[in-house]
């Protein structure tokens, strides 16, 4: 994940442009989606690898457990 994706992420999230900017104050919905964000971005990342896994179908059983962490997370709000 570079900068780029971060400041990608801020937007979808909708933060206000100044805090993207480094100059403003975030509200804790603002930052708690942010995280989950970021949080479903490197659960994705990981789900990848594992799923390139092919000498065994384990690459794929873990893939789809990284990938029910988030239908979990989401029940839990």
């Amino acid at each position: 994940m570079n900068r780029d994706d971060i400041i990608r992420m801020a937007r979808n999230a909708k933060l206000p442009m100044a805090w993207i900017k480094e100059s403003g104050v975030l509200t804790w919905s603002e930052l708690e989606r942010f995280a989950a964000l970021v949080a479903a971005e490197e659960r994705e990342a990981c789900a990848k690898v594992c799923d390139h896994v092919t000498w065994s179908d384990e690459g794929k059983y873990f893939a789809n457990h990284i990938r029910a962490r988030s239908k979990t997370q989401q029940k839990a709000k």
